[in-house]
């Protein structure tokens, strides 16, 4: 990402804070959220749509920011951020990165307190007087101060990658539903809903709050269980009909997770109201009040009297809409989409035929051929392609042309004696400095698949390179095509992802979607912009061990935030049409 879009995506993010802060119109405060993450999402060349004039064909990109985004090129600054930020302390908003700090509470706090900056929120902690402030409270300030040991102003820190908080959620739920069955003599089982929330829902890449929401016949079953798990480290809160736990991880660090519980005819409207994303639960309550409707986290109301509530999909159909999925929830257009009956269709969970790209012993990986293949039926996958690193990657004890022949004739014997999945040979090979890549055209026609990637000289020009690698008649895969590790590297310098995309979809290269948990590359944003120029996709783990195998799962997530149906994903396809469709002529 230059430093340009960066610097956009900064000041937008400021404008919406200062706004929110003052208490202004909420839609206005979104609208800037939405731009920012637009273009911290996306990777696009900003200054090159403007240049084009085409700003406004930018998914999330209005016309009022077209204008600011406009501004910016042609003076360097946009005055709305002056005129936003007027008045207020400088740097004072980043205090808003801090678990439990709202724009009410940090309100309060400057207002009240004076509160200026983290010291003087320190101060206020420990001298007691933020307790005492209405609304607060010594168990809210707890929260604020544990927040504060892990506040950092670049938001990474306190954030949980997708790959990590879904698993810790699934075992917490898991371990609440089996001792709730103990209880089943108490209070009927099958009126008990347990299902995660907010941000992980929508399975984003990374996670701020771990949120549950359940229901059932006894709340005070439900909370007490749920405080009792043995994954807690410490009880923060317990209500009637809610609870905050801190737990203890195998990742590592201490996570909160919340527990909502709410009345059974209820539940669709609360849990819809919870997943969010804010944008989206705007949009529907304007939607909702253009048809004489109101909507929150109790049901659909008409006037007084509750129409719907006890599940999502009864809400949407209310309101003339049919089911929106969690992923798509960020006002991006689904609502729209969904008014015209256009929603994708979107791949499942269960859709994909085999991993596309895995490393064995051979390089970097830790186990067999055999191993892997034999592992991978557990999946239903009908195939699955080894991709062990190119002779240039001598860190992660890549493969010589002889070494990748030896490897063939195992995969020959692997194949005879197991029968029910295809292992296919290929090769995750390094795409060079001056574009061409590490293995022969003689070695590489006689693999089943070819994965080409960027591992080393990231400051070199990363587009002409990649757009080298698609003209070649035998590389099949473009490989974590903008090479960021969330929240540690941004990827390569000066992409240009409009270009490779148009590239991808003119010679029939398909686009990775990586689904290793701090990759996730392509981004949602990305997949959905590259599906609009008509790349063509395979989703694969990267895997290096077999439990990453499992990882598939979040490449399908941000495959479906990206809007991918089932046929614009290549390895959805039986064996003998993925051998087909990875044939670029």
């Amino acid at each position: 990402m230059s430093d340009q879009n960066k610097e956009i995506a900064e000041i937008f993010s400021r404008i919406a804070d200062a706004l929110e802060f003052k208490n202004e119109n909420t839609f206005r405060v979104n609208a800037y959220r939405r731009a920012a993450r637009t273009i911290l999402d996306s990777s696009l060349n900003l200054k090159s749509f403007y240049e084009q004039d085409k700003l406004q064909e930018i998914p999330g990109i209005g016309a009022g920011m077209s204008l600011k985004i406009a501004e910016y090129f042609k003076t360097s600054q946009v005055k709305k951020l002056a005129e936003a930020t007027r008045g207020i302390p400088p740097g004072f908003l980043n205090l808003l990165k801090i678990q439990g700090v709202g724009p009410k509470t940090l309100r309060l706090a400057y207002e009240k307190l004076k509160v200026k900056n983290l010291d003087n929120l320190k101060k206020v902690i420990d001298n007691g007087r933020l307790a005492r402030l209405p609304g607060m409270g010594e168990r809210k300030v707890d929260i604020i101060a544990r927040g504060i040991a892990i506040f950092s102003p670049d938001g990474y820190r306190g954030r949980l990658l997708l790959g990590t908080a879904l698993p810790l959620v699934e075992e917490i739920i898991q371990s609440l539903r089996e001792k709730l069955s103990i209880k089943r003599c108490i209070y009927g089982l099958n009126k008990i809903r347990i299902i995660p929330a907010g941000s992980l829902r929508r399975m984003q890449e990374t996670i701020g709050d771990l949120d549950i929401l359940a229901t059932g016949d006894s709340y005070r079953e439900i909370i007490e269980i749920f405080t009792r798990l043995p994954q807690v480290k410490e009880i923060l809160a317990a209500g009637t009909t809610k609870a905050s736990v801190l737990l203890s991880s195998a990742s590592g660090g201490d996570h909160q997770v919340d527990l909502r519980v709410v009345e059974p005819d209820s539940f669709g409207a609360a849990l819809l109201y919870f997943t969010g994303s804010k944008a989206h639960n705007i949009k529907l309550r304007g939607l909702a009040k253009s048809q004489g409707l109101k909507i929150n986290a109790s049901g659909l109301f008409s006037g007084a009297k509750k129409i719907a509530g006890l599940t999502e999909e009864e809400i949407y159909r209310t309101m003339g809409l049919p089911w929106i999925p969690p992923e798509l929830r960020e006002d991006r257009g689904e609502i729209e989409l969904a008014r015209k009956n256009k929603l994708p269709a979107l791949i499942q969970y269960n859709d994909i035929k085999g991993d596309s790209h895995v490393h064995s012993h051979y390089s970097d990986g830790f186990n067999t051929i055999e191993a892997i293949a034999r592992a991978a039926r557990k999946y239903n996958y009908e195939y699955i392609a080894i991709t062990d690193h190119s002779r240039s990657a001598s860190y992660a004890r890549g493969l010589s042309p002889a070494q990748l022949i030896k490897q063939a004739e195992e995969i020959k014997l692997v194949n005879k004696k197991i029968k029910d999945i295809t292992v296919l040979g290929g090769t995750e090979v390094d795409i060079l400095k001056d574009g061409q890549v590490d293995f022969p055209e003689d070695v590489l026609k006689q693999l089943d698949l070819v994965v080409a990637s960027i591992h080393s000289g990231f400051q070199h020009e990363a587009t002409e390179r990649i757009l080298r690698a698609m003209d070649h008649p035998y590389v099949n895969v473009i490989g974590h095509p903008t090479g960021r590790l969330i929240g540690q590297r941004e990827g390569y310098a000066g992409l240009d992802l409009e270009k490779i995309f148009k590239k991808a979809a003119q010679t029939g290269t398909a686009l990775e979607i990586n689904s290793f948990p701090d990759r996730l590359d392509l981004n949602d944003l990305q997949i959905k912009r590259a599906k609009e120029l008509g790349a063509r996709f395979v989703i694969s783990t990267d895997s290096h061990r077999l439990e990453m195998l499992d990882f598939i799962r979040l490449g399908i997530a941000t495959a479906r935030r990206g809007g991918l149906t089932k046929k614009d994903v290549l390895n959805t396809y039986p064996l003998a049409e993925f051998k087909k469709l990875m044939k670029k002529y």
